[in-house]
């Protein structure tokens, strides 16, 4: 059985319910019938010893009939008061039973007889009638239901088996599509039926699946194309200095090639820190495992920031605690404060605020902002809203990313706004610590 088809353990299980059942309801028809017959059988016998006794006392007694080998299937006898037999309806060789009895026995009689017995006022009677036509009739009925029993089960098992047989035909057409579907067939789907049943649910939901597989598939092919060309760019140009200085020895000038190596080794470096990142983030290895003090990261960005020359603005900084980790908030803060030095024109401003059951940090500048139509974009991987200059300042596209997926990890959100100094405000929500 565990080796059987859904279909065949349905059949089988339909089938053996039903059977129990039937087998069950012709037991107790059988008896049911038979009951309900005796009890005809009893009633007719006291209808017919109240006669008898009504008989007797009107002064007429009934005649039987001679001796015979076989008793007849109603035979009757009427007593005075002395217990002495008056009339019978033959000599049936015995006397009938004083009491109501459901089995009693006769010489000669193919069947028990029910027997009633019935007092009057110096007579009695007591009527016996044969059980030959109850046994005939539950004899007639078991070879019906004998045949009728096994034929219904057939019906059931073959309107069962036809059933479960279309209703699961949907399923194999599935089965069969995704047999089909491998890691370069995303875009396959399986048929939906139009049916708003289980198996309609279950077609529509691994077509959800399949979807979001294929865009995580379509990501990921696209996240690991723009890696290798965010890392071929400092190779390359490793090589072609490391070229151009065995080629022409003397032609760099002093120290170029160590500042060449350093600067792209160094750009190599942040890229492979950022893309491990990314990588935690997608696994869920950003949990929050500690409480963090968000205006302690907040003050150590703009103390960074003011030693590169900005004018940096950090007044509106105030307590706020959160759960998270450390490392994975300070490289949020990190990328959203070299964001803002990047496209600030000498103004940036970092705050921080308890708002309700959240902490709010904004970094802001007052450069040209980001167009409203770009707001959403921004936080995809490897997009530059302008390519050259944030390739001249060593950006590659991924640290807004990380920033959006870093805040997601902590059940936080990040969005875009219009600064009030003229440029983009980044607004970071993160549960704050009850």
């Amino acid at each position: 059985m565990a080796s059987a088809s859904v279909r065949l353990r349905t059949t089988l299980a339909a089938v053996v319910v039903v059977a129990v059942a039937l087998v069950v309801g012709a037991v107790a028809l059988v008896a049911l019938s038979r009951s309900a017959l005796v009890g005809g059988l009893e009633q007719s016998a006291e209808q017919r010893a109240s006669a008898l006794v009504a008989l007797a006392e009107g002064g007429t007694l009934p005649t039987g009939g001679g001796e015979d080998d076989e008793p007849e299937d109603e035979v009757w006898q009427v007593r005075d008061g002395s217990g002495a037999v008056v009339a019978e309806s033959q000599q049936l060789g015995r006397d009938l039973p004083t009491d109501d009895t459901d089995a009693f026995d006769l010489p000669g009689g193919e069947a028990s007889y029910v027997v009633a017995v019935e007092d009057g006022d110096g007579y009695a009677a007591a009527v016996a009638v044969s059980r030959e036509e109850v046994g005939d009739s539950t004899a007639a009925l078991v070879p019906l239901l004998g045949v009728g029993v096994p034929l219904l089960l057939v019906v059931v098992g073959v309107t069962t088996w036809a059933v479960v047989g279309r209703a699961l035909r949907p399923v194999e057409r599935i089965r069969a599509e995704v047999e089909q579907i491998t890691g370069d067939r995303l875009e396959r789907r399986v048929p939906e039926p139009a049916t708003r049943d289980e198996v309609g649910r279950l077609a529509r939901t691994m077509n959800g699946m399949l979807g979001r597989l294929q865009t995580s598939r379509d990501q990921q092919r696209q996240f690991v194309g723009d890696a290798s060309h965010e890392l071929r760019s400092p190779l390359a140009s490793l090589r072609q200095t490391a070229e151009v200085a065995r080629a022409h020895p003397g032609a760099l000038p002093e120290g170029e090639l160590a500042d060449a190596v350093l600067e792209e080794s160094a750009r190599m470096q942040r890229l492979v820190e950022q893309l491990l990142l990314l990588t935690r983030a997608d696994e869920g290895g950003l949990r929050p495992a500690a409480e963090v003090d968000l205006d302690d990261l907040v003050l150590a960005e703009a103390s960074r920031l003011r030693r590169t020359g900005l004018d940096v603005d950090a007044a509106g900084v105030a307590p706020g605690r959160v759960r998270g980790d450390e490392l994975a908030l300070g490289q949020v803060l990190r990328n959203l404060a070299d964001n803002a030095a990047r496209h600030a024109v000498g103004t940036v401003r970092l705050s921080s605020r308890e708002v309700g059951a959240s902490v709010e940090v904004r970094v802001e500048d007052d450069g040209a902002g980001v167009p409203e139509a770009d707001r959403e974009r921004v936080f995809e991987r490897f997009v530059r809203l302008d390519e050259a200059r944030a390739r001249d300042a060593g950006g590659n596209g991924l640290g807004l990313a990380i920033v959006r997926d870093a805040v997601r990890a902590h059940d936080g959100t990040v969005a875009v706004e219009r600064s009030d100094l003229g440029g983009a405000a980044f607004v970071v929500r993160l549960p704050a610590v009850p």
